[in-house]
Order: C-alpha cells, then structure tokens, then sequence
C-alpha cells in the first residue's frame, strides 16, 4: 500500500526530513508562533492573544472564534493589503438575511490548495484520464476551476461539467466524453449512477457535502470501486483533508490546519470520540482564524493510518445541526428505487418529493413523513441545489 500523497507534500512544503508526530507538531508549534507574533504586531482582531505559546497544548486556553465573528469583523482579522488578495467569497451565516462572510485569498492560498488538491486527485487520477469535474465553474479562481488545474498537472484531462445539469445532459457526456472518474458531491453521484447507469466510469472522489452512510455504501456498489472522501471548507482555503488509498479516514492538511475536536461546551475531546471541529489555520496567509468553530460534527482518528502515515486522519458527518436531515437521508437514499428527493415541511407535517429510478415496493417505508413519488425524467435535474447535509435550512418549508 501507497503511503499518502500529502506526506510528501507536506516534507517539501515545510522543508522536513520526515513527518513523525514530533516534527509535525514542532512544525505547527512554529507556524502558530509565527502567527500569533503576526497578530500581535499588527494589533487587529486578534490582538489580546499572546505572542507566542510554549506548547500546543496552550492553544486550547485561547478564546474561540465563531462564523458571527468572521461575519462582523472579517475587515479586520485581514493580514494583508487589499491588493494582495486573489479572491474574495462572500457567504452568508445563516439563511439570506444574516450578516455576510467574506474570506480573503491571496495567490500563495490559492496555489497551496490547487497543490493539496492534485496530491488527493493524485490516488486516483492518472496521466491520459478524463475527469468530469460537477462542481461549480464561477470564473477565475473558482472551486471548478482550481480542481481543473489540478487534474491538467497530473496529465488528465478535465471535463468541466459544473452543477444543475439534467439527467439527458450527463448520459449524453457520459456516452461522448468517457470519462473514468467522477469528482462532485456524494448524492448527484449517487443519483447520476442510478438514472445513467456507470458507464465509463470506475473511481470518484467525493466532497463539498456531508455523505451519508447509506450514499457511499450504494454508490460504491454501483462503481465497484472505493469513494474517496474529501474535506474542505471555505475558512481554510477551500482544501482541509483527503483519503488515501487505505481509505480509512481523512488526512488533515495539518501544515495547514490545526485541528481540535470539542465537546457542545468548548471542552476539549480525545481522540476517537466525536464532537465539533475546531480549526486554526496556520497556513493562511491573507486571513488566518484562531480557534474558529466549525460547526461540523468531526472525530479524529487515534493512530497512525494503515498506509503508514501519521498524519492526523478525520471523519465528518454532517453539521451538528443537520443530524436529523442526515438519518433522512440515509433511510430515503438506502431505497434502490430513489432517484432523488426533498423534504418539504407543510403545515400539516414534512412530505418527501421522490424521484423514482425503478418501481417502488407497493407499501412504503414509514418514515414519518407522507410520500409524493413520479418516475425520473431525462429533462430533470438536481431536486436541491444547494448542498445538502451542511445546508441550511435544513428543510425546504412552504405555507401550501
């Protein structure tokens, strides 16, 4: 077994003759010095902290950082001119009416990521392969655009395919293009699976939205072949964590990100145990976070990987606030008949809208909740846009 492809990354980024614990950690231990040093020179948000920490163990006595925080003061956690940065993202906290988000890139952020992206493509994307890329295509800089670039280093070719497209659309790229791998998020390769069929297709690499058990358990059964999960969020450049060929859990970009995992009253979690992932980001040059909280219900796995790396290794499974969205999920998209769905909450209780991909059993499960099925057309799409388990609101409501 191949040892992970971001343990090389990482020895050639940070200059390290190897990536035990205790050079990682002294790694970080300086970035986070460094960093904090930064902070306290420039006297921004951040300017009550230390300057400095004599152990990692000392940053769990810092205070949290929260998407409010980021919302309201985001002008002034920047570290650098306006004119070093690359690109800005605008997010909004909660629905479309809370205060705005904005992260600031600057080129180095964004050049890191592409590189962390073509170390996780690299265990599955080989030279002559032909990709289709389903995430969105926003122009220079973008998600699709970066993924792109990361499968044109590795000699591939990129299909960019973006997000919303119909079922008629990708049979029609699937039987044209041939592509051997997927990359998007977990349910429309699911979905696209089971209305086009795998085709061409043998790998995906999957991310951008929680995925559930029961989602990469049916789409491996389809593909034959083993997900590669991968994590990433917007506070930390877009690229946080990828699987290796062991796949057994994620490895954490941890000259990057330093990660603790803490119980709903800011305690600090051991190892295995699950709870919120709290994240500082070390490697950020426009708009480093101190301590920021997630929102991701995360765990750290204890000990080394099986492909013989120590990095630090994560499992996600969803925001801690969309646990129940998430067994929906699993209990809808475990039916082999669902295309696709969405939870609609009425007055008079939640209905599932279905797509079906083949005949349902003539008693539905009971799952709490009334059922509105129709066969899958060539012309429909995505039944919710957006992401699904780290959405919201959870539930699509409607006053009908």
């Amino acid at each position: 077994m191949t040892i992970t492809r971001l343990d090389a990354l990482m020895r050639e980024q940070e200059h390290m003759a190897s990536t035990s614990r205790k050079e990682i950690e002294a790694m970080q231990l300086g970035k986070l010095n460094a960093l904090l040093q930064r902070e306290h020179d420039r006297q921004g948000f951040y300017r009550d902290l230390p300057a400095s920490l004599r152990s990692l163990d000392d940053l769990k006595a810092l205070p949290f950082t929260t998407a409010e925080d980021l919302a309201e003061h985001g002008s002034s956690m920047l570290l650098l001119s306006q004119s070093a940065v690359e690109r800005v993202i605008t997010e909004r906290t909660s629905g479309t009416t809370g205060a705005a988000k904005r992260l600031f890139y600057t080129a180095g952020d964004l050049e890191r990521a592409v590189q962390l992206f073509t170390a996780g493509l690299g265990e599955l994307i080989f030279p002559g392969s032909v990709t289709m890329i389903c995430f969105p295509f926003s122009g220079p800089n973008g998600l699709g655009e970066l993924i792109a670039e990361a499968v044109e280093r590795l000699g591939a070719r990129p299909l960019r395919v973006g997000v919303g497209k119909s079922y008629a659309e990708l049979a029609e790229i699937l039987q044209r293009e041939q592509p051997d791998t997927f990359v998007g998020m977990p349910v429309p390769l699911l979905s696209l699976l089971r209305v086009c069929g795998r085709g061409s297709l043998r790998r995906a690499l999957v991310s951008g939205d929680a995925c559930p058990e029961a989602v990469l358990r049916c789409a491996e059964e389809l593909l034959g072949s083993k997900l590669f999960p991968h994590y990433g969020s917007r506070e930390m450049a877009l690229g946080g964590a990828i699987t290796c060929s062991a796949h057994a859990g994620m490895h954490l970009r941890e000259n990057h990100v330093i990660a603790e995992i803490v119980s709903p009253d800011g305690a600090p979690l051991p190892e295995g145990e699950w709870g919120e992932l709290v994240i500082t980001t070390i490697g950020m040059e426009a708009l480093p976070l101190i301590r920021y909280r997630t929102g991701d219900r995360t765990r750290i796995l204890p000990g080394p990987c099986p492909c013989g790396s120590t990095i630090r290794r994560l499992e996600i499974r969803s925001r801690l606030d969309a646990t129940e969205f998430l067994d929906l999920e699993n209990a809808v998209f475990s039916l082999p008949w669902v295309a696709d769905y969405r939870p609609i909450r009425k007055a008079d209780g939640l209905r599932l809208e279905v797509l079906t991909c083949g005949a349902p059993p003539l008693k539905l499960p009971d799952l709490g909740a009334r059922w509105s099925l129709r066969p899958v057309r060539p012309e429909d799409r995505p039944l919710i846009a957006e992401k699904r388990g780290f959405a919201k609101p959870v539930y699509l409501f409607s006053s009908e």
